[in-house]
């Protein structure tokens, strides 16, 4: 059974980093991407970043340049360094993955991702 579990949030000022870590079983990570979501209070979930099992990594506007995912694969973790964070990446941060098998691209979430429990990420001007 794939189960992930989110940390590393927390509240930090204008400028600053986080790190988030999220723990995947092995089968996750050798069986499709795992990626980081998030989500604003009255806003959409927005797709941030993701890491397939070749190693190749792909990015939303908003994380490009800033934020880098990364995968530990000897502890089956999947990072998400978080630089230069500006007041509107302030939400709720989820790590998921979908095996390959379902297809699709990796910022589109549909009914076959299966999600962590969510990370709050909090930052002030």
């Amino acid at each position: 059974q794939v189960q992930l579990v989110d940390s590393g949030g927390g509240s930090v000022r204008a400028g600053g980093s986080l790190r988030l870590s999220c723990a995947a079983s092995v089968y996750a990570m050798n069986r499709g991407f795992v990626a980081w979501f998030r989500q604003a209070p009255g806003k959409e979930r927005e797709a941030v970043a993701a890491v397939y099992p070749s190693g190749n990594t792909f990015y939303g506007n908003s994380a490009r340049g800033r934020f880098t995912i990364s995968r530990d694969i000897a502890v089956n973790t999947v990072h998400l360094q978080m630089n230069s964070l500006k007041v509107e990446d302030t939400g709720m941060y989820y790590c998921t993955t979908r095996d390959g098998r379902y297809g699709g691209t990796w910022s589109v979430a549909d009914g076959n991702n299966i999600w962590g429990q969510g990370t709050q990420v909090t930052v002030s001007s």
